[in-house]
């Protein structure tokens, strides 16, 4: 009777730790369970949004106020459109905003950082597109354009 109370004790406990592990990673990868609630939909296009994925995050300031939701691309104008997910309390996006493909860190973590335009009053809605846009640094291309550069030399 002894060993199953152990058996028993040793199971709650890894049990409890798995939990605990899962937790902590779906809190440290910026999963949510809930759905975002009251949130609004905008776009932008980019030449390049290499290294750029979905649920990277959506900053003005170094404030998170949103989440991109998809990369596709737009066969129109054939660059990549991103669809970001902005919080319903950020209300204050206007129309002549500029969205830029930045860098976090060592690692390299991609994401968008937007910065609000002066000299607009039009406030961005669903479905709006921000078109004053800078794409991603791509390491590959700059390293390219020095070798060359130092080959024509």
């Amino acid at each position: 009777m002894r060993n199953r109370g152990i058996e028993l004790g040793v199971g709650i406990f890894m049990l409890v730790g798995i939990l605990s592990l899962a937790m902590l990673a779906i809190s440290v990868s910026g999963l949510t369970l809930a759905k975002q609630e009251g949130a609004y939909k905008i776009y932008a296009r980019f030449e390049n949004a290499g290294g750029l994925t979905a649920r990277s995050k959506v900053t003005m300031s170094g404030v998170a106020i949103g989440k991109v939701t998809n990369i596709t691309i737009d066969r129109q104008k054939l660059m990549a459109l991103v669809e970001m997910e902005i919080n319903a309390d950020v209300d204050y996006l206007t129309s002549d905003s500029s969205a830029s493909i930045l860098t976090a860190g060592l690692l390299g973590e991609k994401y968008v950082g937007i910065t609000t335009g002066a000299a607009d009053d039009e406030i961005l809605k669903e479905g709006d597109f921000i078109e004053d846009t800078q794409s991603s640094l791509v390491l590959e291309e700059l390293i390219g354009k020095f070798l060359f550069n130092q080959a024509s030399e």
